[in-house]
């Protein structure tokens, strides 16, 4: 195909995923959804693929592969207009939260391809409001499992699977209103597909994908071409394995031999009980951003891109867990510290291309009782750059969320946000500084609440390059009503009532290059 064609095509299928993103924010229940933007969208071939996805959230995009290919591998004669569902994280899910609804999409009776989109849901039955109790050893304990499973069929909705879900959580309209926007986000899906099959053909379309999936691997195996040949090694800490758990270690060697490249996770701690355990299609995402951002953010983000890539792990490791673990903060905070191990492994090779460390958390914020159930990731500081500082008050690595405004907070939830400003002096000093961190206090305005706190870099701070000095850690603090304060740590779940205000610092990020 031109270049000119496949430009074309290829702007016409990304299109295709940023209206499902549109139509899903615009019709869902939750502002976790419709505020903060936490969901995402994709597209595959008929051969089950990948080929255009938005630019939506690097967790979800880069594990949506797995989740299509659980449910072919359980459903193999789907109709126009079914949909399945699943959020096992240990059959093509990240947490619990995340559901994914995949559909096929005809044209008569010829298969042009799915649609898929992912979508956080604020509570979905876990032991704390919001489903991410920071206790959690066992994946039950964190909510209803849902495995490949038809909750549309023929454009109907299977109401015993939708109850399933819907019931099952604090906040049943909410999550009703959100599956449905999901479904509706699906079926827009499939009718602009068919409308660009029409206007191409099938075959075309058929063609146009394969194209643009070889030249995505063509583009980055030139990427990778241009790195040095080598191996290098890093490895990193994450604070702890929950609440009550020591630290863990992930290892990575990344190893560059022409244009093809292997990651290896051999030397990373087991998995353990707590709730930082890691399904491989979590890790599968984090290697996707990050030779993604090495090799071309512009590349198209299509399976070719990972085709010269060879991503090895130990089945049983703490990034290549094995059910029934729990993996809540596997998915929002392990991903995070995943990213940090490979840049900083590519860091030795160009340390010329890598910031330093971002803040290396998402900071999951949780308050919720048997009404409500909130649900926030807080900015901080991005890594400074080899030729600038780094931004501040931004999401970083694997999230790419919005924050919710403080007023559709105060609007939805018996919450009122007393402070949210940054961090001055948080990020790292050096020849470029690191971005500031943020701090945001919540006050609770409900009689009884559950607080759980889901962060990271509380411990070990985000580390500087070439001289450049780490930046601040973060840190979690609870001030009562009664004027007492006590500080938290980086995973816990506690019990708060009306008046009480949760105080989150967020890390700043790293400095790059001694201060002159």
């Amino acid at each position: 195909m031109d270049p000119l064609s496949l430009e074309v095509v290829r702007h016409a299928l990304a299109g295709v995923c940023d209206e499902m993103g549109a139509a899903l924010r615009r019709t869902a229940h939750s502002p976790n959804i419709t505020e903060r933007e936490d969901c995402s969208c994709a597209l595959a071939t008929p051969w089950a693929e990948m080929c255009a996805q938005a630019e939506h959230i690097p967790v979800h995009l880069g594990a949506m592969p797995a989740s299509i290919e659980a449910v072919l591998a359980a459903f193999g004669d789907l109709r126009d207009g079914d949909a399945v569902m699943v959020n096992d994280p240990f059959a093509g899910g990240t947490h619990l939260n995340d559901i994914t609804l995949v559909s096929p999409v005809f044209a008569g009776a010829r298969l042009l391809g799915y649609v898929a989109n992912r979508a956080h849901h604020a509570d979905v039955g876990g032991e704390a409001p919001g489903s991410m109790p920071a206790r959690a050893t066992r994946l039950e304990q964190e909510g209803v499992i849902v495995p490949p499973t038809l909750a549309w069929r023929a454009g109907e909705p299977v109401a015993d699977v939708i109850a399933r879900v819907v019931d099952g959580s604090r906040t049943p309209r909410e999550r009703l209103g959100d599956l449905r926007a999901q479904a509706g986000a699906n079926m827009v899906g499939a009718a602009r597909l068919r409308s660009l099959a029409e206007r191409m053909g099938a075959d075309a379309l058929e063609d146009a994908m394969r194209a643009l999936i070889d030249y995505s691997e063509r583009a980055v195996r030139a990427g990778i071409g241009l790195l040095p040949d080598g191996t290098w090694s890093f490895d990193d800490v994450l604070d702890s394995v929950g609440e009550a758990g020591a630290g863990a270690r992930i290892v990575v060697t990344v190893r560059v031999d022409g244009d093809r490249l292997s990651v290896d996770f051999d030397g990373t701690d087991p998995q353990c009980d707590g709730n930082v355990n890691c399904p491989l299609a979590v890790t599968m995402s984090c290697v996707t951003f990050v030779v993604r951002a090495l090799t071309g953010p512009d590349v198209p983000p299509t399976a070719g891109g990972m085709r010269p890539v060879e991503v090895l792990a130990p089945l049983g490791c703490l990034v290549n867990a094995e059910s029934p673990v729990a993996v809540a903060a596997g998915n929002v905070e392990t991903s995070q510290r995943i990213v940090d191990v490979l840049l900083g492994a590519f860091a030795q090779a160009v340390p010329d291309r890598i910031p330093a460390a971002s803040q290396g958390t998402m900071n999951n914020l949780l308050i919720g009782n048997d009404d409500f159930a909130y649900y926030e990731t807080i900015g901080g500081g991005g890594g400074a750059r080899p030729d600038r500082a780094g931004m501040s008050g931004v999401h970083t690595g694997m999230t790419n969320t919005k924050n919710t405004p403080a007023e559709a907070i105060e609007y939805a939830y018996p919450l009122r946000v007393r402070l949210y400003e940054l961090r001055e002096g948080s990020g790292g000093s050096g020849e470029h500084r690191g971005g500031e961190g943020i701090r945001r206090d919540v006050e609770v305005l409900a009689e009884r609440a559950t607080v759980s706190l889901q962060t990271e870099r509380r411990r070990s701070a985000p580390w500087g390059l070439s001289g450049g000095e780490p930046g601040a850690r973060g840190r979690n603090r609870l001030a009562r009503a009664d004027g007492s304060e006590e500080e938290l740590p980086d995973k816990c779940t506690v019990e708060v009532a009306r008046g009480d205000v949760i105080v989150i610092e967020t890390p700043g990020g790293g400095g790059w290059g001694a201060a002159g």
